[in-house]
């Protein structure tokens, strides 16, 4: 399903809740704002958490440290992110006005914190040799299963050039996945498709994919194409970068 979550009086959108709204994405996600030299704290008794950067700059202090975030916006630059273990305190200091992403679950194991900037991510450009170019896009991993193998989350993004395709071709897994979309220009769109419902996906937008359903999107032309995901691995079958494709659609996978 689709959903288009507003800012609520706290400048936060509440897109999913371990035991609230959209339960079954099992995880905390949510998209914050802070107005310079407003401060925030993240602080988890038994969830680890991720603070992904959108826009702006931010200080922040864990475990001794000082680290520093700064970011334009995600389609000219690359992000930076704090992953830490539950019981850490961080301290977080607005130095201009700043949009982030907080990405939380269960996880009983400790570990230090990881501070991910532009240099530490994985990138690839995918598709740009197979339809035409019709799929080519460019995927940037933050964390997931190589490089955090202690963490119940993945988390990631991808930019869309416009008018093409991505998460393409049709695929599903077992875990759950969240999406979080914005466009280079506030009028921009596209689709999504989950399962056999497509949506029309707008700055805002938050596609929520339960575990075996297909999903890809498209955006418009002219319209450069953002989104944050956000997996949950599940107990005993983290995802492991498998994609089950739609058994109607592998035959373009040879294709060229």
């Amino acid at each position: 399903m689709l959903e288009y979550v507003d800012y609520n009086e706290k400048n936060e959108k509440i897109l999913t809740q371990i035991g609230g709204i959209n339960a079954d994405m099992l995880m905390d996600i949510t998209v914050k704002k802070l107005l310079k030299g407003q401060k925030a704290v993240v602080q988890e008794e038994q969830k680890e958490a991720a603070i992904l950067l959108l826009s702006g700059t931010l200080s922040l202090q864990f475990a001794g440290k000082t680290e520093e975030m700064r970011r334009r916006n995600p389609f000219d630059e690359r992000p930076y992110c704090l992953h830490c273990a539950k019981q850490t305190v961080v301290e977080i200091e607005a130095l201009e006005d700043s949009e982030f992403i907080l990405q939380k679950t269960d996880n009983d194991k400790t570990f230090e914190p990881v501070f991910y900037s532009p240099a530490d991510c994985r990138y690839e450009e995918a598709g740009q040799e197979q339809w035409d170019g019709a799929a080519h896009r460019e995927i940037v991993t933050v964390f997931d299963l190589d490089n955090a193998p202690y963490s119940n989350m993945v988390l990631g993004e991808v930019i869309n050039r416009p008018g093409r395709w991505s998460s393409y071709p049709p695929h599903h897994h077992p875990q759950p996945e969240v999406y979080y979309y914005l466009f280079d220009r506030p009028q921009g769109f596209g689709a999504c498709f989950v399962g056999d419902e497509v949506f029309k996906i707008e700055d805002g937008s938050v596609a929520l994919i339960s575990g075996g359903n297909c999903h890809q999107q498209v955006t418009a032309p002219s319209y450069k194409m953002y989104y944050c995901w956000m997996i949950r691995h599940l107990p005993n079958d983290p995802w492991d970068k498998t994609r089950i494709y739609d058994e109607a659609h592998t035959w373009m996978l040879s294709e060229r």
